[in-house]
């Protein structure tokens, strides 16, 4: 995934720095959604020189570019992933942050049909569960 950010990069025409580099690296190694701050801790692991103002700017311009998708799960922060992993949708934990990713067919056909009912095909969706987890 790391190479896919990187060549990505260029084939948008951005310059590759070395801390770009390291931050591509940092992004496609994400299993998570991690915020600016989670991703300036992570990248100051392999370079402790990268400040948090370059962490800043090479997420807002791979986010401009297309490379990264910004997520807002109501917390106050911004958290980012690759825009090119594979579809998936979010189930926040309220209590404890956690953002659980899923795939439900069910839930993709029902909103391809009411796309269809309402005159529309769809190009594509977010879909975003808010929820407590239930003591059993």
């Amino acid at each position: 995934m790391t190479t896919d950010i990187i060549a990505r990069c260029a084939a948008r025409g951005l310059r590759m720095t070395d801390q770009r580099r390291i931050l591509a690296r940092v992004i496609g190694a994400a299993e998570d959604h991690p915020d600016v701050e989670e991703l300036f801790a992570r990248a100051a692991l392999v370079d402790p020189k990268i400040s948090l103002a370059t962490v800043y700017r090479t997420v807002k311009l791979f986010e401009e570019a297309g490379i990264l998708d910004r997520l807002e799960f109501g917390d106050g922060r911004a958290r980012y992933e690759d825009a090119e992993r594979d579809h998936h949708d979010h189930l926040i934990d309220v209590n404890t942050g956690a953002v659980i990713e899923f795939v439900d067919p069910d839930i993709e056909a029902l909103q391809e049909r009411i796309a269809a009912r309402l005159g529309y095909r769809l190009i594509g969706h977010r879909l975003e569960l808010l929820g407590v987890a239930v003591k059993t």
